[in-house]
């Protein structure tokens, strides 16, 4: 097997594990990732002053020389498939495409083809230089299969790092379009009732709670307050339809990017997504409020209205801040211009 050899010796004042302290002084242009540096350890390619050493919690000391034996990438064994992609933007080490309703970001158990992944391994070739060991596009974030919008995926080990940072840190943008049941009311009383909803300056709503897997649907995320993993939406009203109002246009910016978060979340609000099934989006409308048409095409639509409609972060490699903006998608604007009308 063909390999790179990478040395380090370890700096002043060193942390005195051995991942945290390789973590900190390997070169940046290895591309290394902590989680790929682990991986590595235990697969004892790492040396430490010459002697093989597999234990990640291993001392180390000022001056100490590991040397890294890092294997070239393999090739991946998800197939790639030419599959159209909607190209937003694309360099050498990332790619930012508009993804479908219906396509499914990675290759699971349900759906182990045409799904995003396998489209980018058709497109992208011999371009991707590697992520973890393999040939393969570095997911960092993932939306819903029957969501749409902008997502960034890494071509290089080193960029698939530098967003998994961000993503982590919560230092990416993320703001999402939904069509929701109701209007959300920063001065409504039950709203402001509900745990876990607070009003922030702006009549911006902020939910805070915890989300976790469902007692008895694995395929569902639920809302608790002990446990689960913490997660933030904030989310504010662009426009209300009908008298009173029964449906509205809003904007969720994630601060947190858990499962279905602003599904489970708007949901948790009072304020499913229309033709969201999963977490109750179908709900009567009054007959007062909208015309039988306009009703009709709102009960009719086919999938959870939700898109994702900005994305921004710093590039990996240049450092350069960027920002994509996607106009909605055909079956959402057609809705919101039935329901203009």
């Amino acid at each position: 097997m063909d390999t790179t050899v990478i040395s380090v010796t370890i700096g002043l004042a060193p942390p005195p594990r051995l991942d945290k302290a390789l973590s900190r002084d390997v070169p940046d242009e290895a591309s290394l990732s902590r989680t790929r540096l682990a991986r590595l350890i235990a697969d004892g390619c790492v040396a430490l002053n010459g002697t093989v050493v597999t234990d990640a919690k291993a001392k180390v000391s000022e001056g100490d020389v590991l040397e890294i034996t890092v294997p070239v990438a393999t090739e991946s064994h998800i197939g790639p498939e030419p599959i159209p992609l909607e190209i937003v933007y694309e360099d050498d080490d990332l790619i930012v495409v508009d993804k479908p309703a219906g396509m499914v970001v990675h290759p699971a158990p349900g759906t182990p083809t045409g799904t995003l992944v396998n489209a980018l391994l058709h497109h992208c070739g011999d371009t991707l230089s590697g992520v973890g060991g393999e040939k393969r596009p570095g997911v960092v974030h993932r939306i819903d299969k029957d969501t749409t919008g902008l997502l960034v995926v890494a071509k290089t080990d080193r960029a698939h790092h530098g967003l998994a940072a961000q993503f982590e840190a919560h230092s990416a943008e993320r703001a999402y379009l939904a069509i929701v049941h109701g209007m959300p009311d920063t001065g409504d009383p039950r709203l402001r009732g509900i745990r876990g909803v607070s009003v922030e300056p702006g009549a911006v709503i902020r939910i805070t709670t915890q989300l976790t897997r469902h007692k008895t649907d694995r395929q569902k995320q639920a809302v608790v307050f002990n446990g689960g993993r913490h997660a933030v939406t904030r989310t504010r009203v662009l426009e209300g339809f009908g008298t009173p109002p029964a449906v509205a246009l809003v904007e969720c910016r994630l601060e947190t990017g858990r499962t279905h978060q602003i599904r489970v979340h708007m949901a948790h609000a009072g304020h499913g997504l229309v033709g969201d099934q999963t977490y109750g989006g179908r709900r009567k409308i009054a007959a007062k409020a909208l015309t039988a048409a306009t009703r009709d095409a709102v009960s009719a639509f086919p999938r959870q209205a939700l898109h994702a409609a900005v994305l921004g972060f710093k590039h990996p490699a240049s450092g350069e801040v960027m920002r994509f903006e996607l106009q909605l998608p055909a079956d959402m604007a057609l809705l919101l211009a039935r329901l203009r009308a």
